[in-house]
């Protein structure tokens, strides 16, 4: 009985010292990677938050959102982001689909100097080679798009007419982007987006901002054909389309 008594002592005491050792090794590699996390970086990341809540809360317009968002993804020191995010964990483990592109969800670390919590959403579209987020628009919702690794080609429209089974939209952007490149959307300003991935993998980090115009119907994607009718002034018929289908055309 002693003998019975000893080992489970020996056993609960090795139990809780090994469970201590782990709190603390814990404790530690968080301590060493807020110390990591630079504090321009932390800055950064809480002006992105600030300024989406500006916007959310209409104390500026969504055009001036895009181009303060785009100045601070300028400006931002890549390999901090990436290591904020755990880029290469997600990226070893990310299982690409066949149609479109995976969303990779992930958390800011929790630590002294980063804000508690976020007024936009985030996440990480991985593609693999061919494979695109499809032309889609957003209703009541402004969005920004900073390319962590690969290459792609990015095009954008602007809504220029909605009708009942389609819209009339206009070419903006269509170029190559880069890791560090970035471009945004609003309801105002080059609203219907598709990018195409033309490396073996490709990486972007989206944040988006719902609820930003008021009276306006929920958030959310609409998906259309950019490759429609032609019309006078550069102008292009875009057929309205069903997610499915989109992503059979161009996913």
């Amino acid at each position: 009985m002693t003998e019975q008594l000893t080992r489970r002592g020996f056993t609960t005491k090795t139990l809780g010292a090994l469970l201590t050792y782990t709190l603390l090794e814990d404790l530690a590699n968080q301590d060493l990677f807020a110390a990591e996390v630079k504090p321009i970086t932390k800055k950064w990341l809480t002006n992105v938050n600030d300024l989406a809540r500006s916007v959310k809360n209409k104390k500026i317009k969504q055009v001036a959102w895009q181009k303060q968002v785009e100045e601070l993804f300028e400006k931002v020191e890549l390999s901090d982001l990436l290591q904020m995010v755990d880029f290469k964990k997600l990226a070893k483990g990310a299982k690409f689909v066949e149609s479109g592109a995976r969303s990779l969800r992930f958390e800011f670390p929790k630590i002294e100097g980063l804000p508690t919590e976020y007024v936009f959403g985030r996440q990480i579209f991985a593609l693999k080679k061919g494979r695109s987020v499809v032309p889609h628009g957003h209703d009541n919702m402004a969005t920004a798009f900073l390319i962590l690794d690969g290459k792609l080609r990015g095009r954008h429209y602007d809504r220029v007419e909605d009708r009942e089974k389609e819209y009339v939209i206009r070419p903006t952007i269509d170029k190559m982007f880069g890791p560090g490149g970035h471009s945004s959307i609003s309801d105002y300003k080059d609203n219907v987006h598709w990018f195409k991935a033309l490396s073996d993998k490709a990486f972007i980090f989206n944040i988006h901002v719902l609820g930003v115009t008021p009276g306006a119907k929920r958030s959310g994607r609409i998906y259309v054909d950019p490759n429609g009718e032609k019309l006078k002034g550069g102008l292009i018929r875009a057929r309205k389309l069903a997610y499915k289908e989109a992503h059979d055309l161009y996913g």
